[in-house]
């Protein structure tokens, strides 16, 4: 599943999410949700979460 979709999205879901720092690269961090921080029900680049370790970023894939 992609993190487009702001329905998708659960916290303590498992994802993988590019930082501000690592768009160019596409680097990916995993984590677990903490937060969800876009408001709005879909997002071109990815719905913006706060994962428990503190990191933000957008996701990229949802793993469960």
């Amino acid at each position: 599943m992609d993190g487009n979709n702001r329905a998708n999205i659960r916290q303590g879901a498992h994802v993988f999410i590019v930082q501000k720092q690592d768009q160019r690269t596409e680097k990916l961090t995993k984590g677990v949700v903490k937060d969800i921080l876009t408001n709005s029900p879909t997002h071109p680049h990815g719905i913006k979460v706060r994962l428990e370790s503190g990191i933000v970023g957008r996701v990229k894939q949802i793993l469960s």
